[in-house]
């Protein structure tokens, strides 16, 4: 296997996945780190994920079909017991070759295994370190332990969900593990990677989902400054606030959403739900805005959540139905757009997609293991030096 900087990432078919020629070592981990080597094996980076021998056949799925684990698509793995120097030993050979490393550890456990950023980069000093934590790797609290919601939480985004009588509300995982942690370390290492092909020089990438949450924010604090913002919930434009923009129930129980923020897709609504613009007044006078959701209300509430997809779904009044995710994949944008993978259990595609470059789903996720050999072989170990791993429990 050639080392990195042997390697040109240029000189592949146009059509080929964008990050094709990249080579990523991913130490497995739960939630935002898999997502992130999740997008990069879906942009066309070689993925090389190191499991733990036994156990659990994948650290996000716990013992099911590793196959339905959609973030871990597009890998091979290989499992080290990295508790032997043998198998430490495995990794920087290895990472030797790599563009980059994944790991989503507390602060310091690499370190104690003997992989920290410094001993990888005086083996390898292009490689990108990206490293995925709650908090961190410094500050007061980067060494406690954490979840999603606790790092959203400081961030003031969950503060400012849910409606107004009500607690913050959870919006999934989505904002924190996956917006603010994974997309961001994923971005961050490819950033890096590009100044390592132009400068030579790695770096270690230092993504914390309470910094990516935050980063999330910056239109809600740039309007707090501008003086647009209250600091209420269920009190602004885009928080649930104004009529116009929101949720409705539907005759049937369904619900659809309604978004028409602009003065001209607001006419547009009217003028398909049949209300005279005159009945609901000046949009900028707060107090009628109770009865214009009142309205609202009444008129969504009289007919099932069809009726109103029908009538209002290819017009410019700002509307979706809102989809459970059983139902999404059978939408016919959804299915128009191929946003869902045409076979086997509904699973995204990956995304974005490019006029050139083609970038198909990736393969199944392996089971932990499944590739040591392959992958040892492939880095140019010998046969002899293979078994012997493999005999010592090193390798699994």
């Amino acid at each position: 296997m050639p080392p990195a900087k042997d390697r040109p990432v240029t000189d592949t078919p146009s059509a080929a996945p964008p990050l094709a020629g990249l080579r990523i070592i991913e130490f497995a981990g739960i939630g935002p780190g898999p997502f992130a080597g999740m997008m990069l094996a879906d942009m066309g980076a070689e993925v090389i994920r190191i499991d733990r021998p036994g156990g659990k056949d994948s650290p996000s799925a716990g013992r099911v079909d590793p196959a339905l684990d959609f973030m871990a698509r597009g890998r091979k793995s290989l499992a080290l017991n990295l508790k032997s120097p043998e198998a430490v030993e495995v990794a920087l050979d290895l990472l030797e070759t790599a563009d980059g490393l994944i790991e989503g550890f507390r602060p310091g456990v690499m370190e104690r295994l003997g992989l920290g950023p410094a001993v990888v980069h005086a083996r390898n000093p292009r490689l990108v370190y990206g490293r995925m934590t709650g908090w961190g790797q410094s500050g007061p609290i980067a060494h406690t332990a954490g979840h999603d919601l606790n790092y959203i939480a400081i961030s003031g985004a969950l503060w400012a969900t849910g409606e107004a009588d009500r607690p913050p509300t959870f919006p999934l995982n989505l904002l924190g593990d996956f917006g603010g942690g994974g997309m961001y370390l994923a971005f961050g290492m490819v950033t890096g990677m590009l100044r390592a092909a132009r400068t030579g020089q790695g770096d270690v990438v230092d993504a914390a989902i309470c910094d990516g949450t935050s980063s999330l924010m910056t239109m809600i604090h740039s309007r707090r400054a501008m003086g647009v913002w209250r600091d209420e919930r269920a009190a602004n434009a885009l928080d649930g606030g104004v009529p116009w923009y929101g949720i409705y129930e539907c005759a049937d129980g369904g619900w659809i959403s309604i978004g028409a923020l602009e003065p001209q897709f607001w006419a547009c609504l009217l003028e398909k739900l049949g209300i005279d613009p005159a009945e609901m007044g000046d949009r900028a006078d707060r107090s009628l805005w109770p009865a214009m959701r009142a309205r609202f209300t009444e008129v969504f509430l009289g007919q099932p959540r069809d009726h109103w997809t029908a009538l209002l779904e290819d017009t410019d009044a700002c509307f979706a139905p809102v989809l459970s995710p059983a139902e999404a994949a059978d939408h016919p944008h959804n299915r128009a757009r191929g946003i869902f993978a045409a076979e086997g259990p509904a699973q995204p595609m990956p995304a974005p997609r490019f006029a050139e470059a083609e970038t198909p789903l990736p393969p199944a996720p392996p089971r932990a293991g499944a590739d040591s050999r392959a992958v040892l072989e492939a880095a140019g170990f010998d046969a002899a030096r293979i078994d012997a791993l493999f005999r010592s429990g090193a390798v699994a």
